[in-house]
């Protein structure tokens, strides 16, 4: 695989501070090690020069810890965007609904988008579904993604690792190809 050929682009999805507030968002996180998974491919993604993208969520409810006036609207240092990568900052689950970052992507030429952060159900679900259906090849990392236990419609308890899992099943080869970090890295 010539990654330089196929112009991939690393989207780095919801990383932020706000997210380590489990109870607001459901509790039980799974993969407490998904962010040193985004650290491991952000600066593998450095080295080879490619493409970059933060997404941040800007929660318009103002009891949320991802309002944009409190301290969890902020990216975590683990993954601290440098000088010159861009942040696109989204309202809803998709990082293409209300931004630019299409018009980026198409503007750099980049066909292929790798997807990390938080949450799998969500906002990384989302955004890889919109991303699939608009062209782009796209991948997730299984070990870069994490989530919350979630209540269903009858009340019953959902826990983080079966959301996740059934997550990545619904996109795996409908909207994305499901790898692990070390599969990837192996690959470039």
């Amino acid at each position: 695989m010539n990654w330089r050929n196929e112009s991939p682009a690393l989207l780095l999805i919801d990383i932020q501070r706000g997210l380590d507030d489990e109870a607001y968002f459901g509790g039980n996180r799974n993969n407490r090690n998904a962010e040193n998974q985004c650290a491991l491919v952000l600066a593998e993604w450095r080295t080879l020069n490619l493409p970059v993208f933060h997404i941040r969520h800007s929660s318009q409810k103002v009891e949320s810890p991802l309002y944009h006036t409190k301290p969890g609207f902020e990216i975590k240092k683990i993954v601290e965007p440098r000088i010159g990568e861009p942040i696109i900052t989204k309202n809803v689950n998709s990082a293409f609904i209300g931004t630019d970052l299409q018009e980026q992507l198409h503007k750099k030429g980049i066909s292929k988008l790798i997807i990390v952060g938080l949450t799998t159900n969500h906002c990384v679900s989302t955004s890889a579904r919109m991303a699939g259906n608009l062209g782009f090849k796209t991948i997730i990392l299984s070990d870069a993604t994490a989530t919350f236990d979630r209540i269903g419609i009858n009340g019953e308890k959902y826990s983080s690792d079966l959301i996740h899992l059934t997550t990545l099943a619904s996109l795996r080869d409908e909207f994305a190809e499901v790898m692990t970090t070390d599969q990837l890295l192996k690959l470039i």
